[in-house]
């Protein structure tokens, strides 16, 4: 699978709490499906989170939209306690974690991986969550590490930044040769940010505002994802044979963009999506409080005047996770299905 690693943060109310803990919908609407031709009930509800939290977020879902993973921060008479919370259906575990960690992405056997900072260094340092248990996963030594995706093989990709002095370096953590981690034939400045089932690999490369958008086929082959006219792109996500990402155009500004990864053609998505945080094996994309299918978007349930909600993650089902917040108050992490 693949999840971009940007975004985050926002909550709700004690509606949404008593939601929460019996894990109810909190709200919900029947829209068009695009093109008018059936109607989809697109729902929301609250995922149970621990009752002592004040803040919970869902970050992550698999692609059957079985599992997700998320965080928690709960409040200590000295000091706030982060949590990691992992859901498989209705059912979460909890895991305290010594300092902040981000669940970025998960795949269909449950394997959770994410990032964190090494105790003591403040350096950062990726994790993967599996079999109930967290361990770090193997770095080079660098000034900072970080893993974007994982895949159903349970390929993982990331980047470390000064294994070369003043360049990002391209990592894949190989499935097949657990506990290793190896630097990725890519551009140079790589920073991947997403990997297909295939073990084909999305990303940019080139320093901030100057980027790159490329794909690094199974083959070993390089080629640019890009638009005509473009003065930069970038890739923050894949799944099947979709990439996501952005483009920017002199004429108009940045352009939300979908790549159909078989042969680079893409299509410019709906404007009103300002940003975008995942796609699916079906093309489906989601971004701050908005779902795409094609060219056209529309608005999840759930928002409002003083409320606002954040989709972090898609699954291939349709799920979608993310947070709920209501006047910037209390984060609660919320599933929509049926969008």
């Amino acid at each position: 699978m693949n999840r971009s690693t940007r975004s985050r943060m926002l909550a709700a109310t004690a509606t949404g709490l008593l939601a929460a803990s019996l894990g109810v919908a909190v709200s919900g609407t029947a829209t068009a499906a695009p093109g008018g031709t059936a109607l989809r009930t697109c729902k929301i509800s609250t995922l149970p989170y621990p009752a002592d939290t004040y803040r919970a977020d869902a970050h992550a879902v698999d692609p059957t939209g079985r599992y997700v993973a998320g965080t928690a921060l709960r409040r200590g008479e000295i000091d706030n306690q982060y949590l990691l919370l992992f859901w498989d259906g209705q059912r979460v575990t909890e895991v305290e974690v010594p300092a902040m960690a981000e669940p970025v992405d998960i795949n269909a056997d449950g394997v959770v991986i994410g990032n964190g900072s090494a105790p003591g260094t403040g350096i950062g340092q990726p994790w993967i969550y599996r079999d109930g248990k967290l361990e770090q996963l193997p770095v080079l030594p660098s000034t900072g590490i970080v893993v974007s995706a994982i895949n159903d093989a349970g390929d993982i990709v990331g980047y470390g930044s000064d294994i070369v002095d003043g360049e990002y370096v391209g990592l894949r953590w190989p499935a097949a040769r657990p506990g290793t981690v190896e630097v990725l034939d890519a551009p140079v400045d790589a920073q991947p940010s997403g990997i297909t089932d295939n073990g084909t690999i999305v990303g940019s490369a080139g320093p901030f505002g100057d980027w790159n958008g490329w794909v690094r086929r199974p083959n070993g082959r390089i080629d640019a994802l890009t638009i005509p006219g473009a003065d930069w792109s970038l890739a923050s996500a894949a799944a099947g044979r979709w990439a996501i990402g952005q483009a920017w155009l002199d004429d108009t500004g940045s352009a939300r963009v979908r790549w159909d990864l078989r042969n680079g053609s893409y299509t410019l998505l709906d404007p009103e999506m300002s940003a975008l945080t995942d796609v699916n094996a079906k093309g489906v994309v989601v971004g701050d409080d908005r779902v795409a299918r094609g060219t056209t978007s529309r608005v999840l349930p759930g928002g409002g005047e003083g409320v606002g909600v954040g989709a972090r993650s898609i699954s291939d089902s349709g799920t979608i996770v993310g947070f709920r917040n209501v006047l910037a108050d209390r984060v609660t992490p919320v599933r929509w299905t049926g969008c």
